[in-house]
């Protein structure tokens, strides 16, 4: 190679080397704020990457993901939040946990918040309105909390001789426990149902959870719509199994692990939607300008093995309504 043309390349590569570190140093971070643990969150997590896949980004090649997890304890959530915000990450994904959404927006009133919340977000003071969220974060939400009396119903129809009845909550999360509380207690008037209310926020709760059921003499069971127990869904299908305990809460994944019934809408659909939006953010696009997305898909899931375990007869005509039977 020629003196004059070695000297010529390295003229060019020095003009390029700075463009492309300036690209390295620009490619966004997406800090995912997260109330289980990675292997609790699996499915969703999947989702979340399908719907960033969508709208262009994978993780790796042009966005980086910063992980903050806290364990099912909501009291960990504000430190984690305001670590994502000195991080100073382009966007903040709260997926599947009112109390992590709230604690981000407590945490910035900049860095766009993108949520998935199962109970009204309004309500919750997360937006102003649905159509308009105003200011910095927008999000999903599946109004699980707003089924919460469906449930009570429905375990009503499988278990008629059950007078007294129990609402597992979080005490942690606030917000859904009076939400839900009230909703149900309400419902619980109206049919003539004694209601309990017992209270789980570790997994070392729910021992002495189902030695209370048993002692209250509880004929069935109504799981709120808590982050903590999405992310044991499955667990808690075979606790409740296992307790012979008539229960039904929101996701598939307790039916399908042996609990009794469960009716609501898709989580991992929920999330895969918060990817998609947090994509769209990244593009420029503004909260304020993202009306809060409504899952309008419920799905009612039946156990049959489970309820013939438990000396249930299951009418067809609840058979019929249901999306799926598990046989």
């Amino acid at each position: 190679m020629r003196r004059r043309e070695f000297i010529s390349l390295l003229g060019s590569a020095a003009a390029v080397w700075p463009f492309m570190a300036s690209a390295q140093q620009t490619t966004p971070v997406i800090g995912f704020l997260g109330i289980s643990s990675p292997d609790l969150f699996a499915k969703p997590l999947r989702a979340f990457r399908q719907g960033l896949s969508e709208a262009g980004y994978v993780e790796g090649r042009n966005v980086t993901i910063e992980f903050r997890w806290a364990d099912g304890q909501n009291d960990r959530l504000p430190a984690l939040a305001a670590d994502l915000v000195r991080r100073q990450v382009s966007v903040i994904a709260a997926p599947g946990s009112t109390p992590a959404a709230l604690a981000a927006k407590a945490a910035t009133a900049t860095i766009p918040i993108v949520f998935q919340v199962g109970a009204d977000p309004v309500a919750a003071g997360l937006v102003t309105s649905l159509a308009r969220p105003g200011g910095n974060v927008t999000g999903i939400t599946n109004l699980n909390t707003e089924l919460v009396s469906k449930r009570l119903e429905l375990l009503r129809e499988l278990v008629p001789k059950a007078t007294v009845v129990a609402l597992l909550v979080n005490p942690t999360s606030p917000e859904i426990t009076e939400a839900v509380s009230k909703e149900l207690q309400s419902t619980a008037r109206t049919l003539g149902l004694q209601l309990h209310i017992v209270h789980a926020s570790t997994d070392r709760d729910f021992d002495a959870v189902f030695a209370t059921l048993t002692q209250l003499r509880v004929g069935a069971l109504v799981i709120a719509p808590d982050a903590f127990f999405i992310s044991r869904s499955e667990h808690l299908g075979v606790l409740t199994a296992r307790h012979a305990v008539p229960a039904i809460t929101q996701f598939r994944e307790f039916a399908a692990a042996g609990g009794l019934m469960s009716y609501g809408g898709s989580f991992s659909e929920s999330a895969r939607q918060v990817g998609i939006y947090t994509g769209r953010i990244l593009k420029g696009e503004k909260p304020h300008n993202l009306p809060v997305q409504q899952t309008a898909k419920v799905e009612l899931v039946i156990n049959l093995r489970t309820a013939k375990a438990l000396g249930i007869i299951v009418p067809q005509s609840v058979q019929n309504r249901a999306d799926e039977v598990i046989e």
